[in-house]
């Protein structure tokens, strides 16, 4: 365990007490913390001059451009936490699959996975082979002093979706087809990915990460019973495993409103909300316990200065009642949204919540 969570650690003293992590403890924060998903990146002008001419799988596995990129954000926004620059196929392709990132395709898998056979392509992640993940998220740290570093992870049935689908799908027939057909080699294959979505979580909190997302970005493709029955052991399977860490986890899905409660039992601290579901009515489906976070539409950032201050209060009325609130979108920054959009509704959120 790193000396960020071991109880003389000098990174917890820096970061213990931060707004992000305590509002995913359900403490008591000075102000609403704020951070972006895909903050690091995207719509930056210094993103897109430092990453040019570097395919995006190769920025990921440099430390010193994963440093930089994970850095810009914190610096031009002003949020309460960074989230580690990478992507949700890392540890696959760490693991020797073979894929690749197609810019405005998404991650492409050369040989799907569509029997069981094909599961010897998986085999298990060790440090050794994400070392350039160690090197950074220590460096990380080291810049960021006080704000903490969000780890993350593709959730299981997301990265087997992409795995059997050969890479990104609207109706996931594929995944859905061997999910169905094949119930035992579907639960085998997610059991595999979630230890080595385990493996590679721990790896980012033992280097110092300060709290952890599991993205599961495709399962609000399904319906709760076949969340409940094919999905929830494998993604509480990972909770359980970076439990003992002490870290907040945080679970995030799209399209998830009817499977709010059930993220919730999978074993996240804080769950996460796209733009579909008001905080109070979210609050109301996951039950105690659990910190919220979200839930500002992404697709607002365009609109006015005003028109965007308008819905980041609905927002933050909407969580007013709730035991913790972490604000985010709901889902990723657009490419094209103006840097400066963000800027101002960080400090919007910052001043109409300051205690």
């Amino acid at each position: 365990m790193s000396a960020n969570h071991s109880p003389e650690g000098t990174q917890q003293t820096a970061t213990h007490d931060s707004a992000f992590l305590r509002a995913c403890r359900r403490e008591p924060v000075p102000h609403t913390p704020v951070w972006f998903m895909r903050q690091a990146g995207r719509s930056l002008p210094e993103y897109r001059k430092v990453r040019e001419g570097i395919p995006m799988l190769d920025s990921c596995m440099r430390p010193d451009l994963v440093t930089e990129i994970t850095l810009q954000p914190v610096r031009r926004h002003n949020v309460d936490a960074a989230i580690y620059y990478s992507d949700i196929v890392v540890p696959l392709k760490a693991i020797g699959i073979d894929l690749d990132i197609k810019p405005g395709v998404g991650p492409v898998i050369a040989d799907p996975i569509r029997s069981r056979a094909d599961l010897a392509q998986l085999r298990d992640l060790t440090p050794e082979d994400v070392s350039y993940v160690t090197e950074a998220v220590g460096l990380l740290t080291a810049e960021l002093g006080p704000t903490p570093l969000i780890g993350f992870a593709g959730a299981p049935f997301t990265l087997a979706s992409y795995l059997v689908e050969g890479g990104p799908s609207r109706n996931h027939e594929h995944t859905k087809a061997l999910m169905y057909g094949d119930p035992q080699l579907w639960a085998d294959l997610l059991d595999r990915l979630a230890e080595i979505t385990s493996a590679f979580l721990k790896v980012q909190i033992e280097a110092g990460a300060s709290a952890v997302q599991l993205f599961d970005s495709w399962v609000g493709a399904l319906a709760p019973a076949d969340y409940r029955r094919s999905v929830l052991p494998a993604s509480a399977k990972v909770f359980r495993a970076v439990e003992s860490y002490g870290v907040p986890r945080i679970h995030f899905g799209v399209g998830t409103g009817e499977l709010l409660g059930l993220m919730g039992q999978a074993g996240a601290d804080v769950v996460g909300v796209d733009w579909r579901v008001p905080l109070d009515e979210a609050a109301r489906r996951v039950g105690p316990g659990k910190a919220l976070q979200g839930n500002f539409d992404p697709a607002i950032l365009f609109s006015t200065p005003e028109a965007i201050e308008v819905k980041a209060r609905e927002v933050l009325d909407a969580a007013a009642g709730l035991e913790g609130h972490v604000f985010n979108l709901g889902h990723g920054v657009p490419p094209t949204t103006d840097p400066d959009a963000l800027t101002r509704l960080v400090e919007y959120v910052h001043t109409q919540t300051a205690r």
